[in-house]
């Protein structure tokens, strides 16, 4: 049987955790209270402690009679052990809460303890009280606003559609009459386009009539000032922010921060075509953004019933195992108190899902409650077995086609015989692209794991569906199947090089592999993780485009990893200069290492993922104003000034560039140092009640904290070995290459976990389990 605080452990939710009854300290009080009770002192005389000697035939008779009266007359004879109040505080004068506070009534053997464990239940129940009314009072607020939103949509919609049918009713003559008159020298009396102002003017009054019985304010609404034209001026805005999430949760983004238009280009837009479309697409883009807010309500009713249903629960069972320890019956009186109090009493947050249910399966769903309640409760995605079928699978695929590799490899003299050079400068650059992609999917496998394990809630922190997000035994399928494909690829390769087939004809394999790994990843149809590959594709073009781009966390998260894959990034350079200048042909691999131009693409190469990064810094601090935004950017900065000083002393090998180099990757290092573990895994606080870490941390054990941080530091320095170049031949030249490229992969999954860890405590802290979608409609006069 599961013991209830591990249970509890694994349901709460993890953004609410210190919300939550701190059940383990009330059972550490229990527990003291137990080993706190005095021991009965057992009679040496027993026999005279009793007035009669012996036992009776009515024993049994008298104890069942006895029991049946205390169970009868309980209510009325015995008294209460505690006495709970109420009391009602208000510190802002507007805000009334209610504290509750228990007093003994009877006197128990170890007082003192029990005092100090109903101090701490009632510290507990007003916690949980306040928590819950302060989410309460959030959500009902929240969901009277978009109901006000959709009531402005439905406005909206019906506006739009009356217009639709005039435009399709109305004759042709009419509109060939209006066009003449706009175009004479007395069009502005013409009694058609007079009528026809007169009739829009019109509707747009009903409208706007309409529109203010919602709630909505206009600018000048009193005097109604027109244009020109006749038309009143307004000053509802309909905001499209720049992500517009969809079913999926991703969604188009508009180049600019937010599209901001003014509602009298919706609504006196005047005529069909191009006007009507534009009109059209930003209704819909509002109607998903509110579609996807009263999900969001919705799953926010949804985690606070379970949170008060569990606290529930903990207060039932921690009372039970009081009793069970004191041997009194404090449990009802205390409970009674609890179900009365505001967290199980309030039925706000089941009628409030009731009606939103209502809501979202008329507007959203025509009436198909099955197909609302999809969009409401998403069904998660279960473990199959067959995954981790394959996944076993191909890593024993993987480690016989790798062991076979070694074999041939070794037979055909590759990595010893000077000959080969050209195998290692053409073939091996795209196998080096592969291996580090799969080890970076198995990193990334790696992290799933140790993000569910440890319940950090990272769909949530990357916005990701939680339908279509995947899981760590998929990261691992992927990378396996990557890998073996790969492995599988170079073993053909050597067995066609040893049978004696065309150098042409054997060398185009590795350019075979790479377009059927483009074809792969951009395959339209819904299989191989469509959702995962788009979802990829789009965070690349985010990345490259980062100043026209809102950065999301899984913007630069993504973009983080391409800065530790910059040697992959010069493979993919020398392979397509290898295909694109058919070098293959001639095995002349010099042509591109030679070309100028291929020399100058390295150091853009090189800063790109920099320089990237460093323009989403700057996007950030333009949204947030936050200027840690701009020190962040000094950060890679500094290294692409390393990188590129570290490139051209590999080619000028002079003691001017020396020094250079040293000062360059010293100070980028100390700045990459100080923000890894400062910064993104919040550690090195020297206030802190774990010494030199932060004050709450995920994983149990500190020492794993201290022995990261000494991991980071050591892999961090590994730009040494551009110095020291321990080299001897071109192929350990290369296969030095390749082990610093997958040490600093492997120091970026090991930098992923905690990074995502402190942003996990961060929701924590400010309790964030929802996502606040942006809403379209707001007033001009909340601009200012």
């Amino acid at each position: 049987m599961v013991k209830f605080s591990k249970e509890l452990e694994a349901q709460l939710i993890p953004e609410w955790k210190e919300a939550f009854v701190n059940y383990c300290q009330l059972k550490k009080q229990v527990k003291k209270i137990k080993n706190s009770r005095k021991p009965k002192t057992v009679s040496l005389y027993p026999i005279a402690h009793h007035p009669d000697f012996g036992r009776s035939l009515f024993d049994p008779v008298r104890k069942l009679a006895r029991t049946f009266s205390d169970k009868l007359f309980s209510s009325s004879e015995k008294p209460e052990i505690i006495q709970v109040r109420r009391r009602k505080s208000s510190e802002d004068g507007d805000d009334v809460e209610e504290i509750y506070q228990t007093e003994l009534v009877q006197l128990f053997s170890e007082e003192d303890e029990v005092k100090v464990f109903f101090a701490r239940l009632d510290e507990e129940l007003n916690k949980v009280n306040q928590f819950h009314k302060s989410k309460e009072t959030e959500f009902v607020g929240r969901g009277e606003i978009l109901k006000k939103q959709l009531d402005i949509l439905a406005e909206l919609k019906q506006i739009l559609s009356d217009r639709k049918k005039r435009s399709l009713s109305g004759s042709n003559s009419q509109r060939s009459f209006s066009s003449s008159a706009r175009n004479s020298d007395f069009s502005a009396g013409s009694p058609g386009e007079l009528s026809e102002t007169q009739s829009e003017t019109s509707r747009t009054d009903e409208m706007i009539e309409a529109l203010e019985r919602n709630g909505v304010s206009f600018i000048n609404s009193a005097t109604r000032h027109k244009t020109k034209g006749g038309k009143p001026k307004m000053s509802l805005r309909v905001d499209i922010p720049d992500a517009v999430a969809g079913a999926d949760g991703g969604g188009a983004r508009s180049i600019a921060t937010a599209t901001s238009v003014l509602w009298e280009e919706l609504v006196n837009n005047p005529r069909s075509g191009g006007g009507d479309f534009i009109n059209r697409k930003k209704i819909q883009c509002a109607e998903k953004m509110i579609r996807k807010a009263f999900v969001e309500l919705y799953k926010g009713l949804g985690l606070l019933k379970t949170y008060s249903s569990l606290n529930m629960i903990a207060f039932t069972k921690i009372l039970k195992k009081f009793d069970k320890v004191s041997g009194q019956q404090a449990s009802s009186s205390y409970l009674k108190v609890v179900k009365r109090s505001q967290f199980t009493s309030s039925d706000k947050v089941v009628r409030l899902m009731d009606e939103v249910e209502s809501i979202f399966t008329k507007h959203f769903a025509n009436n198909d409650r099955k197909k609302a309640m999809k969009f409401l409760r998403p069904h998660q995605q279960k473990d199959s077995h067959m995954v981790t079928f394959f996944v076993g699978l191909f890593t024993g695929c993987f480690v016989s086609l790798f062991s076979i590799y070694i074999i041939l490899a070794h037979l055909s003299g590759i990595f010893t015989s000077g000959a080969q050079v050209s195998y290692l400068e053409t073939v091996y650059p795209v196998f080096s692209v592969f291996a580090l992609l799969s080890l970076h999917m198995f990193m990334y496998g790696c992290n799933l794991f140790m993000w569910k394990s440890t319940r950090i809630n990272y769909t949530f922190i990357f916005e990701f569906a939680p339908n279509t997000a995947l899981r760590y035994r998929d990261a691992f399928l992927m990378g396996t199947t990557f890998m073996t494909s790969v492995v599988a690829a170079m073993v053909i390769h050597l067995l066609l090089r040893a049978a004696g087939f065309s150098a042409i004809e054997v060398d185009t394999i590795p350019g075979i592999l790479l377009l059927i790994f483009i074809c792969v990843l951009i395959c339209p149809f819904d299989t191989f993780y469509r959702p995962t590959r788009f979802c990829f594709i789009r965070i690349l073009r985010n990345i490259v485009c980062s100043p026209f781009y809102k950065v999301l966390m899984v913007d630069f998260f993504m973009a983080d990893q391409l800065t530790s894959q910059i040697p992959l990034l010069r493979h993919i350079e020398s392979t397509a200069c290898y295909f694109m200048a058919q070098s293959f042909r001639t095995h002349e691999y010099n042509t591109c290492k030679n070309g100028r131009i291929y020399r100058e693409l390295a150091y853009l190469i090189s800063f790109s993922p920099y320089f990237w990064r460093a323009m989403q810094c700057i996007r950030r601090w333009w949204d947030e104003s936050n200027t840690d935004h701009l020190v962040n950017m000094g950060k890679y900065v500094s290294a692409m000034v390393a990188a590129g000083v570290r490139i051209t002393y590999a080619r000028e090998s002079t003691t001017g560039w020396l020094v250079v180099v040293l000062v360059s990757s010293v100070v980028a290092t100390l700045y990459q140092l100080y923000w890894d573990f400062v910064k993104d895994w919040g550690l090195l606080n020297p206030k802190s009640k774990n010494a030199w870490l932060r004050d709450d941390l995920v994983l149990k054990n500190k020492n794993i904290y201290y022995l990261s941080i000494a991991v980071n530091l050591v892999l961090r320095v590994a730009w040494i070995e551009t110095i020291v170049r321990f080299r001897v031949n071109p192929v350990q030249s290369h296969l030095l290459d390749f082990l610093l490229a997958s040490l600093e992969v492997i120091r970026r999954g090991h930098w992923n976990f905690y990074r995502v860890e402190n942003e996990h405590l961060n929701n924590v802290g400010h309790f964030r389990a929802v996502k606040t979608v942006p809403l379209p409609f707001r007033d001009m006069d909340s601009d200012d």
